[in-house]
């Protein structure tokens, strides 16, 4: 797999207190995206923040498994992986018997992220409103 080739595999939390799970190429313009309510979920339950997420270099098929493999867990293992974000490899190598090129985000990127994405979204927001 080329190096340069990567998906980002993320957690939502959102204003219900449920996690919402996707994948994507381009990480802002998606999360973008569910705050603008462009996902059939997040058009009903906003989310809050991104509560996790993991650079994955790999195959989109790869990304599918392991965004299928989150969406199966319970809610107590999904706060596992938000709180302990390399978890997720121990469990998907055990599981999937695959070696990941697999990282979190720590938590200084998450909250830019998170931050940015919000502060553009309300700027965009307040220049519709004048």
């Amino acid at each position: 797999m080329n190096q340069a080739t990567y998906f980002w595999i993320y957690i939502l939390e959102c204003e219900n207190g449920h996690y919402y799970t996707g994948y994507t190429k381009d990480l802002t313009k998606r999360y973008q995206q569910h705050l603008a309510g462009k996902s059939k979920y997040t058009r009903s339950f906003k989310p809050k923040l991104i509560a996790q997420c993991w650079k994955l270099y790999d195959s989109i098929g790869t990304a599918l498994k392991i965004e299928l493999f989150i969406k199966k867990q319970t809610r107590t293992t999904k706060i596992l992986l938000i709180e302990q974000p390399l978890e997720l490899r121990n469990k998907i190598v055990k599981l999937l018997d695959l070696e990941l090129n697999i990282f979190p985000l720590n938590s200084e990127e998450l909250i830019k992220i998170n931050l940015n994405v919000k502060k553009a979204a309300f700027t965009k927001k307040t220049a519709f409103s004048h």
